[in-house]
């Protein structure tokens, strides 16, 4: 059910992005930005710029003028000031045409790495719809940084439980990291039909494991399950492995035994001798 909201919720933010204006008023202007600058009545100091990398634009009768790390209504009322001068009650209104600094990276594994380019304000939920199907990342050990400190953002929260106070909107140069689902996995091999690992999640079962495997192969023996604990010697090492008869579980009922899974968890069904 929480996956099916988190579908349907990036289904209705992918259709809002498309219909929505390429940047909201609150996107902040970065190194590098094209921007057009508007003062209405007064033609010849309307113009086009684009942002240098000490963060200035040069405009004329109103010199240089700190632009990064402003919205463009920030940057317009900073120009009304400067223009106040020359112009009665100057109306300045400001463009952005095209972002060039609006840049988050990506890396960890769990997700393809990258460098993404945002089309302006988005928010992490809606980033994160982008990659589609995540269960093979683990977002309960993801991360983001921001100006070389780590935010605090529980993002299985987010994009599993579909808490949104937990929701915040990506700014340039945000680092994303997003590691691999790989202790949370839960691994099935020996006698079933599909050997595969499973994404653990809280109340799986080793009968729940094997069913997900395919089930018993021909030669099964299914009074002979051993399930090791990621935290155990090694692979195959009897002394360490927990056994469960799943034969005796299904035909005499024996719920008890159908033992609760932990992440790591390597479930082996023995083949037959016979």
């Amino acid at each position: 059910m929480k996956r099916l909201f988190t579908f349907l919720s990036c289904m209705l933010l992918t259709f809002l992005v498309v219909a929505a204006p390429a940047l909201a008023g609150d996107y902040l202007i970065g190194d590098g930005d094209v921007l057009s600058i508007s003062v209405w009545g007064v033609e010849n100091l309307s113009s086009d710029v684009v942002v240098r990398p000490d963060g200035k634009i040069s405009i004329p009768a109103a010199g240089d003028v700190e632009a990064s790390g402003l919205s463009p209504t920030q940057l317009g009322k900073e120009l009304e000031k400067k223009l106040s001068a020359l112009v009665k009650k100057p109306l300045v209104t400001v463009t952005v045409n095209t972002v060039t600094n609006n840049r988050v990276y990506v890396s960890g594994g769990g997700v393809p790495a990258e460098v993404v380019q945002l089309p302006g304000r988005t928010s992490l939920f809606k980033f994160l719809c982008r990659f589609g199907d995540l269960t093979g990342a683990d977002l309960k050990r993801a991360w983001l940084m921001r100006d070389g400190k780590r935010v605090p953002v529980a993002m299985d929260a987010l994009f599993v439980d579909g808490d949104l106070s937990q929701d915040l909107v990506l700014q340039p140069e945000d680092i994303l990291f997003i590691p691999p689902n790989e202790i949370n996995k839960v691994y099935v091999v020996g006698a079933v039909k599909e050997p595969k690992f499973i994404i653990y999640r809280p109340g799986l079962k080793v009968l729940d494991a094997i069913l997900e495997a395919g089930g018993f192969s021909d030669y099964a023996d299914r009074s002979r399950v051993d399930v090791l604990r990621s935290n155990s010697a090694r692979l195959g090492d009897k002394a360490n492995a927990i056994e469960v008869n799943i034969k005796d579980l299904i035909d005499n009922r024996r719920f008890d035994l159908n033992l609760a899974l932990k992440p790591g968890d390597y479930v082996t069904v023995k083949e037959s001798m016979f």
